[in-house]
């Protein structure tokens, strides 16, 4: 990989290791994961209070990429500098901790779109002021043996709190709709909380100076051109971060809405869902050691794009297709459980938080261009498809991604000498 010059930042060498530090990294993932599904799954059903547009709503919600293109920009590579007795990641992580329950605690309560939106970016921006700093402490303090592992008790982790958000969310918010975002906005502060205290990082000495927005979109910048594979990476990172998106922010409405199912389908749908991913989370690690792990991610990225594809055929609901859908859900975590273990074997050390903050933004991309696609798909398209509404497009339209970042994902296999 080609050198790049640093704006003062560091390569920290491993701390001694700290007994379970896996596990304990992986709740910072459930905080989050738990959060975003949160608001991703129930908010729509809020924000069709005040408007029957598909389009907006998936613009409101798709405001969530703003703040993921511009902040890790920023936050990651001062994350690499910021130097302090409590360490360089977990300053920037305690700041964004309030906010964010704050901001969870308060969204359901709003009487208008425009003051739900405000809260919601509130809570975006909190969310990526803790994301780059919390991605870049994995390769802070894991050895690369542990990359693929550790992503998978992260996203077993995470798929426990999909499923707890999805499942128990549903019946919480049928009681009384500002319950799930009580709950989540405990749950993410006790578990992205215990991150912070809980994880031991090296201590450095105090370096807070601020160097500049512009020194630091540079840098990113920099880095980005000098690392090709990275590059690739990114592509594919946003080709994933926007199907998976798209996905959540429609799941239910596509249930309920454009099938016409009862909450007890759409839970049991998102049940097997959280169950796959699960399943994914425990074995992709394992996979991986063995086979590599973009390699993995390759094979996985055929049964998920297919899988998506097919879904647009469906016009009524058959309780059969769980079974269908399963192989499907389990391909699709796969690919998200190891994301960043394959970064993080792509990136330079001195440049983590960069890295780390340069996935953030792509995510970004996909954020942004996904959900609002779906919804613009749908939006026009749907009185060609009246018995379910334009919904059945929202799977066709989210494999499509999948399906294109193939080659790439191809390439980086190639990458550990295994021909894919």
């Amino acid at each position: 990989m080609t050198q790049v010059s640093s704006v003062s930042a560091k390569i920290v060498p491993l701390p001694q290791r700290q007994r379970g530090l896996s596990w304990i990294l992986g709740l910072g993932a459930f905080g989050l994961a738990l959060s975003l599904t949160t608001t991703s799954a129930y908010l729509p059903p809020l924000l069709q209070q005040f408007t029957e547009s598909r389009t907006l709503i998936a613009v409101v919600l798709g405001s969530e990429g703003l703040f993921a293109l511009t902040l890790p920009l920023v936050i990651g590579p001062w994350s690499d500098t910021f130097q302090t007795p409590m360490g360089r990641r977990r300053p920037f992580m305690l700041v964004a901790l309030g906010p964010l329950g704050f901001c969870l605690a308060l969204v359901a309560f709003m009487p208008s779109l425009w003051l739900m939106t405000l809260i919601l970016l509130a809570f975006f921006f909190a969310y990526y002021v803790y994301e780059p700093p919390y991605r870049g402490l994995y390769p802070d303090l894991l050895p690369p043996s542990e990359y693929a592992r550790s992503q998978g008790k992260q996203h077993l982790l995470r798929g426990l709190a999909i499923g707890a958000g999805l499942i128990g969310g549903g019946f919480l918010f049928d009681l009384w709709h500002p319950a799930p975002f009580l709950i989540t906005a405990a749950g993410t502060v006790a578990a992205c909380g215990a991150t912070i205290f809980f994880v031991h990082e090296p201590p450095g000495a105090t370096n807070r100076v601020f160097e500049g927005v512009r020194a630091y979109v540079a840098h990113s910048w920099r880095i980005l051109e000098a690392e090709p594979e990275v590059r690739r990476f990114l592509v594919c990172n946003s080709a994933w971060e926007g199907t998976f998106a798209g996905a959540r922010f429609f799941v239910v409405l596509y249930i309920t809405k454009g099938l016409g199912e009862s909450v007890a389908i759409s839970t049991a749908v998102l049940a097997t869902v959280a169950i796959g991913y699960v399943i994914a989370a425990a074995g992709a690690g394992r996979l991986s050691d063995r086979f590599g792990i973009a390699r993995v991610i390759y094979y996985c990225s055929f049964v998920y794009g297919g899988g998506l594809l097919l879904g647009g055929l469906v016009q009524h609901w058959r309780d059969w297709y769980l079974a269908l859908m399963f192989p499907v859900t389990i391909a699709g975590g796969a690919v998200m459980t190891l994301a960043w273990g394959l970064l993080f074997t792509l990136t330079p050390p001195a440049e983590r938080g960069t890295v780390s903050g340069l996935a953030t933004t792509t995510k970004g991309f996909g954020l942004i261009i996904g959900p609002i696609a779906a919804g613009a798909v749908m939006d026009i398209f749907g009185p060609y498809f009246e018995s379910t509404d334009g919904y059945q497009l929202l799977w066709p339209v989210l494999a499509v991604p999948i399906l294109a970042v193939i080659p790439l994902v191809r390439h980086l296999a190639q990458l550990d000498g295994r021909t894919a």
